[in-house]
């Protein structure tokens, strides 16, 4: 399967890389060269990412032999600039040949230029999905998913969520035990839905972990089933509720309630994925109380009950995933 990726100016690198690696490791586990990935750009000299990394291309877009089975977009940092009317009608006219197509991160922008977005659900980073959604009103612009496959269009949120649109690629030409090796070896815990959401508890938590507030964040996440009302927490903060539902508001970006509820999920989504512990232990051990509480914040959030998703994640057998404690 011939694999084109389309690398913009200013060019995200870890976008880049993920895709590359993901088929490697594919090619690897198959033990054949079952993708033949080539980097095309608008010309054939050398791109800086953003990061400064270099990267020669295979190729200037137009010096691209025949058509590739898949066509994807990587994203640069911020909103790509406009490529020029012949990479578009290049885009288009090879998109419209290829099995499939799509993009990563704000690469949307630029199958959006090419017409490629016109009635169909799209996703991008969370932090240009309204910006999306206003430069291109036809298209169903879905700003908190991983990643959403639309017929024969799959397009993925930022950076890291490149592994994920390569792990689900990999799964439905190669199989879920391919695709599970890949995701090992590349140290990816799990292959995430496509349809979970862009935003973690854990990606609020890292952004202020030398705050006065780390103290209250670690011992909700290692005490998920304690009690964790505002009061319960400001005290820990030796702060009154009320400044401390303002500053904590202020410096994680959402109210307390709120990220006691996502981290319990997060722990319940990691034992689900790694035990096999009942549902209802699990609910308690999450601090969601009972199944029915736990169902409810499941299809809330993830749009799937608890035992759907430990199915979907569940290892193919061979017993080489990590796994957690069963026993405490």
């Amino acid at each position: 399967m011939r694999v084109v990726i389309f690398a913009p100016s200013n060019v995200h690198s870890l976008e880049l890389a993920g895709l590359m690696d993901v088929f490697a490791e594919a090619n690897a586990r198959a033990g054949k060269m079952s993708y033949e990935v080539s980097v095309v750009a608008e010309n054939d000299r050398t791109i800086r990412c953003a990061s400064g990394l270099r990267v020669l291309p295979d190729s200037a877009f137009d010096s691209y032999p025949g058509s590739p089975d898949t066509l994807l977009v990587a994203g640069s940092v911020g909103v790509p600039h406009d490529p020029g009317r012949q990479v578009i009608d290049w885009l288009t006219r090879t998109a419209a040949h290829a099995r499939r197509f799509g993009s990563v991160c704000t690469g949307a922008f630029v199958l959006g230029e090419a017409g490629l977005l016109t009635g169909r659900r799209v996703a991008t980073h969370w932090q240009f999905a309204s910006l999306l959604a206003e430069r291109f009103p036809e298209a169903r612009v879905e700003g908190d998913r991983v990643f959403v496959r639309d017929g024969s269009m799959i397009t993925s949120a930022g950076s890291s969520a490149a592994i994920d649109l390569g792990l689900s690629l990999v799964e439905e030409d190669l199989g879920r035990e391919v695709a599970l090796y890949v995701a090992r070896r590349l140290v990816v815990f799990l292959k995430r839905p496509g349809d979970q959401s862009q935003f973690s508890v854990h990606l609020a938590a890292q952004a202020i972990d030398r705050s006065r507030l780390y103290n209250v964040q670690q011992y909700v996440l290692n005490h998920p089933a304690a009690d964790l009302s505002v009061t319960a927490l400001a005290k820990i903060a030796a702060m009154s509720a009320r400044n401390f539902t303002r500053v904590f508001s202020q410096e994680v970006g959402i109210s307390p309630s709120d990220y006691v509820n996502l981290t319990r999920l997060d722990v319940a989504r990691f034992l689900l994925e790694g035990s096999r512990l009942p549902v209802a232990t699990i609910a308690q051990r999450s601090g969601f109380g009972s199944a029915r509480a736990m169902r409810r914040a499941f299809l809330e959030h993830l749009g799937s009950t608890p035992s759907e998703y430990r199915d979907r994640f569940r290892s193919s057998g061979d017993g080489s995933r990590p796994t957690l404690s069963e026993t405490g």
